[in-house]
């Protein structure tokens, strides 16, 4: 007989804890949670995947058909008799296949800006919230002056110097770069703030007492004590802040200052579109438009229900 006390008990992985956690159960009654993730996952997996999904690649040259141009959706084209899901531009480009690769520029600029915003404010609020003196009085004085101006304007003002210091035959190739350090640098505020503000609370905890006696330093502190009890509000602006820095991106794009005409995104889609609205191609600005909305929207709900479970006052 198998001694059933001494055998070892399977443990259920992640996705199960999840499942059966209070955040799960959470998820599994909030339909609108379930929907916006749904949404975000389609849009994320059609970008991943738009070369094999993309039943035409709209940046190959070679492959463009100017008789194409300016094709209604699901209508035959009066020259060729192609149809197309979602109909073409004004260069013959099929806009189902030119969404697909925008979305790849904008989900990859939104995220990497994020990522990078993200890092810069927690390093910065952990340093000032732990440190002090005039370490925190220098990181949030140039907070408070970063927060008077418009964050698309500090982007615009860091795009524009960036791409003056790169010579001109690597401005397109940098171009992409350079959006998500400007949008990344223009968004680390928010970040910075909320990490110093639980950082000033968790330091005087008892936890951090032991660690100083037991001769931690201060980095060790910061890193592996005082860090995992301050991300969970920092996860809830991160997701909000990816919708943001996907409208700041396309907001950018739209403006002709963002993703470069070889590499366009959804913003550069609706630049284009726009030309094009009152002539009577509605098709190119209204489906990247709707595509735009639908991706904002979803991850700004994803953002609200996870606020709301992690926030203890609301279970």
């Amino acid at each position: 007989m198998v001694d059933q006390q001494n055998s070892p008990v399977a443990r259920p992985g992640a996705l199960r804890r999840f499942w059966d956690s209070d955040m799960g159960w959470s998820f599994r009654h909030s339909p609108v949670a379930v929907i916006s993730l749904l949404v975000v996952a389609i849009l994320a997996l059609g970008a991943i995947f738009a070369p094999w999904i993309a039943p035409y690649d709209p940046f190959d040259p070679a492959s463009l058909n100017l008789m194409n141009g300016f094709t209604p959706p699901m209508q035959p084209n009066a020259f060729t008799g192609e149809i197309f899901w979602l109909g073409t531009d004004d260069q013959g480009r099929d806009v189902f296949s030119t969404i697909l690769f925008g979305l790849r520029i904008s989900l990859f600029v939104g995220f990497s800006a994020v990522v990078l915003a993200m890092v810069l404010g927690i390093t910065l609020g952990l340093l000032a919230g732990y440190l002090g003196g005039w370490v925190d009085t220098i990181i949030m004085r140039l907070a408070d002056v970063q927060l008077t101006f418009p964050a698309i304007l500090v982007a615009m003002l860091i795009f524009g110097i960036a791409k003056g210091v790169i010579p001109v035959e690597y401005r397109d190739q940098m171009a992409i770069w350079v959006l998500i350090l400007a949008i990344g640098l223009s968004d680390w505020v928010q970040f910075a703030r909320v990490v110093r503000g639980a950082t000033l609370v968790e330091k005087n905890k008892e936890y951090v007492a032991a660690a100083r006696l037991i001769g931690r330093s201060g980095p060790a502190i910061m890193l592996r004590h005082i860090l995992p009890n301050v991300l969970s509000p920092v996860l809830v602006i991160a997701t909000i802040s990816l919708a943001l820095a996907i409208i700041a991106e396309a907001t950018l794009s739209f403006l002709g200052i963002g993703a470069p005409p070889t590499q366009p995104s959804l913003g550069t889609l609706i630049r284009i579109g726009q030309g094009f609205l009152f002539s009577g191609e509605w098709w190119i600005l209204l489906f990247p438009a709707g595509t735009l909305l639908a991706l904002a929207l979803s991850v700004n709900l994803l953002g609200d229900w996870l606020r709301d479970a992690l926030n203890p006052k609301l279970r």
